[in-house]
């Protein structure tokens, strides 16, 4: 496995729209392989999800999570098994958006609020060209829905309302990691230290 270069705000990668994964070469030793470099970069840089046109891919593929599951139907919250989503399509499980603060790998120490769906469903393929569906809500499905944006060249930035809730890393700390409950909001779209 390998640790791969990640594309930076401003790469023309970031914004092309990724073209999809032929099911037949979802099984090839390339594809197998861009996958677990994906799994292997994210780690490497603390992040929860991680999209192929981030490592110069233009392919439907993303990884995220946290842990090891048997089987994933559903994820909720903070709950976050680790998986693989080709040719993923999402469409919302409730009409109910909330905005929380998001970060990404290819633009490195910021932070803002973007408003997404609460829950959602996803129907892809799994690293072995099985067709899934999924549920996702809470963090799960904000991760989910940035993920699937890099698939289609959105960052982001492009989904905020207002850059009034845009930050460095260290101010983000500093004065919004915390909640109106005095918890850690920890809901950086699934980025850990970015997407």
């Amino acid at each position: 496995m390998a640790i791969l270069k990640v594309a930076q705000m401003g790469h023309p990668v970031l914004r092309a729209k990724a073209l999809p994964v032929p099911i037949s070469r979802i099984a090839s030793p390339a594809i197998q392989q861009l996958i677990d470099d994906m799994f292997e970069t994210m780690a490497e840089y603390s992040g929860i999800g991680l999209a192929a046109p981030q490592v110069h891919a233009g392919l439907r593929i993303f990884v995220a999570g946290l842990r090891t599951a048997d089987e994933t139907t559903s994820m909720h919250d903070k709950e976050m098994p680790l998986v693989t989503l080709i040719n993923p399509a999402i469409t919302p499980a409730s009409d109910e958006v909330i905005e929380g603060w998001e970060g990404c790998l290819s633009m490195p120490d910021l932070r803002g609020r973007v408003p997404r769906a609460c829950a959602i469903r996803v129907s892809a393929y799994d690293r072995t060209g099985r067709r899934i569906t999924l549920e996702a809500s809470g963090l799960p499905a904000r991760v989910i829905q940035h993920e699937t944006d890099h698939l289609d060249g959105v960052l982001f930035v492009d989904r905020m309302t207002s850059f009034e809730s845009l930050t460095y890393m260290d101010e983000f700390r500093r004065f919004h990691a915390k909640d109106e409950d005095g918890d850690d909001d920890d809901d950086d779209g699934g980025e850990g230290e970015g997407s």
